[in-house]
């Protein structure tokens, strides 16, 4: 049977649409009754339906979480769908869908084409199976810094699983990925994953690459917290010639129409019947704005576009009613992680470890990719790496750290993994905090402010999601509430 991409995205994410009305908030992760048990398949029809789930939660729910606490979009003044989310005002009650459907739909299903195709020794869909859920789990525990994981997907066998902290699952993730990539891939016993593959289209190359590069930002997000080990992780990657992505690890096939379009213009747009609540942040704007660069119109349809201060939702200003909306697109995709990103964090590791061999180069391939995927070209990033955004390769290693991750942050619109523009926020400190709100005539373009309705005491940024009620309710291993600005294990 020829398996379509659009039809095995059409139904995930629909239920990922419906489940994040709140009606299933006491459904189980370790099983979720609606969806016959894995048992029943096999790892060629059980891993499309989980890569759909793990693009449905990043490029929705939490794309949208990223778009506001990353302060590419804030709360538009004459609607009021995220105004608690633009205040920081998050507990328990809110966003148990991704966390949900990331365990129950994505985790245990990754976990059941692991086991089948260890079985079989399918060596493709082992990895497959690997990477994806070692992206998925990462997401997670970088959201809330610990996660039921070593005890989990147990099913009745345990229905309170412990939870991990963070550092530990790291570790375990990258020795599975590890694992994984040195099984015999030319064995008589593998099979191609083909159309079942809807990230890569059974290109195994490109998986290896993937999980390579997954494990490269992993260990990037160790450098805080554990500076040798990060050290050591990445050496060995360069030392066994590693090869990175040059091209997406993304999930695409998008049409417009409803339940077959992308997760986040589904939830934000169409399921909502208006595309006005995100409007442009002043943050990314200015800082667009002021560098004149091209990619402005990506973000927000103009050269020039209107703005709202970040978080200034309950103003009056009359200016507010026409800044521009955030420009969402039905058939964009949901990346995983980019090429642009690739070779950002191929930029970093040689500038930390390698006293910056081919750095810039990288760096200038980051930017060129970034203009490419936002409706530019390549070579019309050229003046800008020979001007504003040349790479500062006299200067300090911090300098070239802030100039490798402020242009991560712009790129990661594309592809709308916006949530990654906050995880690299708190573990690197850039873009940089302002001492003044963006009203302030001394106020640098494209610093973070505070929301100006912000529940949280002066100078805090959120830095992590509580602990959902839809697990409380069900774990009694669910560790106390932890506040939402407190960092996770490896945040600056």
């Amino acid at each position: 049977m020829k398996i379509s991409i659009k039809n095995i995205i059409a139904l995930p994410l629909a239920a990922a649409i419906i489940a994040g009305a709140g009606c299933k908030r006491t459904l189980d992760i370790n099983q979720n009754p609606n969806q016959p048990s894995v048992d029943q398949g096999t790892p060629r029809l059980i891993f499309p339906a989980a890569v759909a789930t793990t693009a449905a939660r990043v490029g929705g729910d939490l794309a949208i979480l990223g778009a506001v606490w990353g302060e590419y979009a804030t709360q538009s003044a004459l609607s009021s769908q995220y105004r608690q989310l633009d205040a920081y005002n998050v507990d328990g009650s809110q966003l148990n869908a991704p966390y949900n459907g990331m365990f129950s739909s994505g985790l245990k299903n990754y976990q059941a084409v692991i086991d089948k195709s260890k079985e079989a020794q399918d060596w493709n869909f082992y990895l497959m199976g690997t990477v994806m859920k070692a992206y998925t789990t990462q997401v997670l525990v970088d959201l809330y810094d610990q996660i039921p994981y070593s005890e989990a997907l147990q099913g009745s066998g345990n229905l309170n699983p412990k939870f991990d902290d963070g550092y530990s699952i790291y570790v375990d993730l990258l020795k599975q990925l590890d694992t994984a990539l040195a099984k015999n891939f030319s064995a008589s016993t593998v099979t191609s994953p083909g159309t079942s593959d809807i990230v890569f289209g059974g290109d195994m190359a490109k998986w290896k690459q993937f999980a390579n590069t997954l494990e490269l930002k992993m260990y990037l997000r160790m450098v805080n917290a554990k500076p040798a080990e990060a050290q050591a992780g990445i050496q060995k990657l360069y030392t066994n010639n590693a090869q990175f992505l040059s091209t997406d690890a993304a999930v695409g096939g998008f049409t417009n129409v409803a339940g077959k379009d992308n997760p986040m213009y589904e939830q934000n747009i169409r399921q909502l019947n208006t595309p006005d609540n995100l409007r442009a942040s002043r943050t990314m704007a200015s800082f667009l704005q002021d560098r004149n660069d091209p990619r402005i119109t990506y973000y927000y349809g103009s050269t020039s576009p209107g703005s709202i201060h970040q978080g200034d939702f309950l103003s009056t200003d009359p200016t507010y009613g026409s800044a521009a909306r955030l420009v969402q697109r039905a058939t964009d995709p949901v990346v995983f992680i980019s090429a642009a990103e690739s070779y950002f964090l191929q930029a970093e590791a040689r500038e930390r470890y390698y006293a910056g061999l081919n750095a810039k180069s990288l760096y200038d391939m980051g930017v060129e990719t970034a203009f490419s995927n936002m409706g530019s070209s390549s070579a019309a990033a050229a003046p800008f790496l020979a001007g504003v955004y040349a790479y500062p390769v006299a200067g300090t290693l911090s300098q070239k750290i802030e100039a490798i991750v402020v242009q991560k942050w712009i790129s990661f619109g594309y592809g709308v993994h916006y949530i990654e523009g906050f995880f690299e926020r708190n573990r690197t400190g850039y873009p940089r905090t302002s001492p003044v709100y963006s009203t302030n005539a001394g106020y640098v373009p494209g610093e973070f402010v505070i929301s100006k309705n912000s529940v949280l005491a002066p100078g805090q940024f959120p830095k992590r999601l509580v602990f959902p009620d839809v697990e409380r309710t069900r774990n009694s291993n669910t560790p106390a509430t932890v506040p939402i600005t407190t960092k996770v294990w490896w945040a600056l």
